[in-house]
């Protein structure tokens, strides 16, 4: 294999038995009509009943690849390790688009979820695309100290978010009742008035930070987790770039190793 070998890439007999245990359990089965009377030939299956014909991946997201199985797992544990675009090219000597198609992938089977904060929250927007793409971001972080770690986002169009965007992001994301901290911008005026939270204020204006200085953070830690990462991104990578940063900040498990992620995402993806 043109690439370097690193030790904890397993191989490939060993990443196909941990493959075939998570797609087909104890025995494998036809995906088509759940047969067992299966005959392989050639790492491919097929099916003694309905006679169709298929391989360890060909009923999960994994359809369809074409990297040997080791290659992927490299390019995976780049991903989950957070090794940059330009690092993974050199050590599995792919391209820098077959890597960033590889790392979408990768981000759209992250397990979905419903995001609520509680407790304490802060909130804020930024804004990426420069002038010919505007696009806010609103963000809010749950306090450090009140729980799990948790983050919500929306991104809108525009660089000008109205005050029926702030709403809508408040009713969608924080439970009633919550200690809201936001800066002194117009859009969270009266907010209290539209969503039952204990709406505060600082004025960054008057150099009043300590409320909102977790999500300012965030959004320091957000841009240079992109650049690092991939250096640059296009506005319409960025929501489930976005997307990627939070779910690695609220659920760092997932993160662990290729194994945990794999074991999730396959799981997941073939109970629906």
């Amino acid at each position: 294999m043109d690439m370097y070998t690193l030790n904890q890439i397993p191989s490939e007999a060993k990443i196909r038995k941990f493959l075939r245990k998570i797609v087909f359990g104890k025995h494998v089965y036809c995906p088509k009509c759940h047969s067992r009377r299966i005959k392989s030939n050639q790492q491919r299956y097929w099916c003694s009943k309905c006679r169709s014909r298929f391989s360890l991946t060909s009923s999960t997201w994994l359809n369809n690849c074409k990297l040997p199985l080791e290659q992927l797992w490299m390019v995976l544990w780049c991903w989950t390790t957070q090794i940059p675009i330009k690092q993974t090219v050199s050590l599995t000597r792919l391209s820098d688009l077959t890597i960033r198609n590889w790392y979408e992938r990768f981000r759209i089977h992250l397990p979905e979820e419903e995001t609520i904060l509680d407790h304490i929250v802060q909130l804020d927007e930024a804004y990426f695309g420069g002038k010919k793409q505007p696009t806010t971001l609103f963000m809010a972080k749950q306090v450090s100290g009140t729980g799990e770690r948790k983050l919500a986002y929306q991104l809108i169009q525009g660089a000008y978010p109205a005050r029926e965007h702030a709403w809508w992001f408040i009713q969608t994301y924080l439970k009633p009742n919550v200690a809201l901290f936001t800066d002194g911008a117009s859009i969270y005026k009266k907010i209290d008035k539209w969503w039952p939270v204990y709406h505060s204020v600082d004025i960054h204006k008057k150099f009043e930070f300590e409320q909102t200085s977790e999500i300012e953070g965030m959004f320091g830690v957000l841009r240079t987790f992109i650049r690092r990462m991939y250096h640059h991104v296009t506005i319409d990578k960025l929501p489930s770039i976005v997307g990627e940063f939070c779910y690695r900040f609220s659920h760092p498990e997932m993160f662990e190793n290729p194994r945990y992620y794999l074991q999730i995402s396959l799981q997941l993806a073939t109970s629906r």
